[in-house]
C-alpha cells in the first residue's frame, strides 16, 4: 500500500478596503480564482512560504500575522489531498519590477460578494471558506506553530 502523502500548501488572505487580493491563474487548463497560494518548499516554514508565494504571484510584500485556519481538501481528479494553512496579514509594499509566476494571468481586488458571484471560477471550495472564516474573525497566533528542531 502506498503511504498517504498530502500536499502542504499555504494561502494569503489579504484584505484592503473590504476587498480581497486574488489571483487569476491557469489550472488544469482553465482560468480560476484563488488566494495567493502555493506549496511549501523543503526546509521552509509555513509563514515564510506564505510570504514567498504571495510575492511570487502578486508582487506584494506580505507579512503573515495570524493563522486563519487549517483546511483539508481532496481533489478527486488527481486523487490528491491538500492541507492548506491560510494566513491573514498585512502588506508591506509592492515590487513594481517583479515579474509574476508564469501561470498567473492577473491579480484582482474583489469583495466577498464579487467573489461569490464568480463561484464557477473558484479553484477549490477552500477559496470562499477561507474568506468566510476570515470575515468571521478567526485568528490564531503564529506561535501556535512549534519551533523547528534540527
Amino acid at each position: 500500500m502506498t503511504p498517504w502523502k498530502p500536499s502542504a500548501t499555504v494561502a494569503a488572505l489579504v484584505e484592503r478596503d473590504g476587498k480581497f487580493l486574488l489571483v487569476e491563474e491557469i489550472a488544469d487548463g482553465r482560468r480560476v480564482l484563488n488566494q495567493p497560494a502555493g506549496h511549501l518548499d523543503p526546509g521552509e516554514s509555513l509563514v515564510a512560504a506564505c510570504a514567498r508565494e504571495t510575492l511570487e504571484e502578486t508582487a506584494h510584500l506580505f507579512e503573515p500575522t495570524a493563522l486563519v485556519g487549517i483546511y483539508r481538501w481532496h481533489y478527486a481528479p488527481a486523487d490528491n489531498t491538500f492541507l492548506r494553512f491560510a494566513f491573514a496579514g498585512v502588506l508591506k509594499g509592492y515590487d513594481t519590477a517583479r515579474k509574476l509566476d508564469a501561470e498567473i494571468v492577473a491579480t484582482h481586488w474583489l469583495s466577498r460578494e464579487e467573489l461569490a458571484a464568480k463561484a464557477d471560477m473558484h479553484r477549490s471550495p477552500l477559496v470562499m471558506r477561507c474568506i468566510d472564516d476570515y470575515l468571521a474573525g478567526r485568528r490564531f497566533p503564529l506561535d501556535v506553530f512549534s519551533r523547528e528542531f534540527a
